[in-house]
C-alpha cells in the first residue's frame, strides 16, 4: 500500500513540474484565424456573409457575422481556407432573403485565412437602386410556366409566399425561377424560359435553408422526395398546388 502511494505521489509531482514549465501535452494549437474590419459609411447592423470559395453566394452561407457595431466594425473567427465575403444589410432587418431596392450590399471579395494569421478587411456597401434579377415574372412576356395555389394546413390560401422553381431534385442550388408573392387568394404564376421537368418549393423567405418559424412546403404528391412537374413548351401547367407549414 505504501509502495503504490509513493508511486502515485511521484506521478503527481512530475506532472505538476511539467505543467509549471509550460508543457501542455499533445493538444494541437488552435488554427482558427480572425477576420476583422469595418463597413463604411459606417453601416451599423450590417452583416458579413462568408462563403467557401466556389460556393454560390446566393445559397446558404458558411458563416454569418454578428451585426456590425455603431462604427461599422465586425469580427469573425474562421478555420483556414479560401473564402468569399459579401456585406448585406436589409431594410427589413431579416438575415436572409433577396436584396431589394433600398438594401445595402457590397461586391464579393475573395480572401484566405492561414492558420492563426489575422485578416483585415474593409468593405464599402452601397444602396441597391435597381432590380437586376433576371427571374421571369407575370409581367414579362412568355407562354410557358407553372401556376397554382398555396394553402396552409387548414386548406386556406396563404398570402406573401414565393414559389421557387428548381431544375434538380435536391433543390440545393439557387432557384432557376422565382414567382412574385402570392396575394390574398394564394394564387401564383411563375414563367419559365423553356419546357422541362422542374421541382417546386414555396416559402415566405428567400435564400438559405428554411429557418425555425418560416413557412415552407414542397410539391411532392404525398411522397418523401419532391415530385417533378413536367411542363411542355408553350404550356402553363395549372393546379400545381403546394401546402406550406411552419418549420419547427
Amino acid at each position: 500500500m505504501i509502495h503504490w502511494t509513493f508511486r502515485v505521489l511521484g506521478i503527481f509531482l512530475i506532472t505538476a513540474v511539467l505543467t509549471s514549465c509550460g508543457w501542455q501535452g499533445r493538444e494541437k494549437p488552435s488554427e482558427t484565424g480572425t477576420v476583422s474590419g469595418s463597413i463604411t459609411a459606417p453601416l451599423e447592423g450590417a452583416r458579413v456573409y462568408i462563403y467557401r470559395q466556389g460556393d454560390d453566394i446566393y445559397s446558404a452561407p458558411a458563416v454569418v457575422s454578428e451585426p456590425a457595431d455603431r462604427e461599422g466594425n465586425f469580427t469573425i473567427s474562421l478555420n483556414p481556407g479560401r473564402y468569399v465575403a459579401v456585406v448585406r444589410k436589409r431594410i427589413s432587418g431579416d438575415m436572409t432573403g433577396p436584396v431589394i431596392i433600398g438594401d445595402y450590399r457590397s461586391t464579393p471579395t475573395e480572401f484566405e485565412v492561414d492558420g492563426n494569421r489575422s485578416v483585415k478587411m474593409d468593405f464599402t456597401a452601397t444602396v441597391k437602386t435597381g432590380n437586376e434579377k433576371a427571374f421571369p415574372t407575370r409581367s414579362e412576356p412568355g407562354d410557358t410556366g407553372i401556376s397554382g395555389t398555396i394553402f396552409d394546413v387548414d386548406r386556406m390560401p396563404v398570402e406573401g409566399i414565393r414559389v421557387n422553381v428548381y431544375e434538380h431534385i435536391q433543390m440545393s442550388e439557387r432557384p432557376k425561377y422565382v414567382s412574385g408573392k402570392t396575394g390574398p387568394d394564394g394564387k401564383y404564376t411563375v414563367l419559365v424560359r423553356k419546357g422541362g421537368t422542374y421541382y417546386i418549393a414555396a416559402r415566405d423567405r428567400f435564400g438559405g435553408p428554411p429557418q425555425l418559424g418560416d413557412l415552407y412546403g414542397r410539391y411532392d404528391e404525398g411522397t418523401i422526395d419532391p415530385s417533378g412537374v413536367v411542363v411542355g413548351k408553350g404550356e402553363i401547367l395549372k393546379d400545381v398546388n403546394v401546402m406550406v407549414h411552419k418549420v419547427w
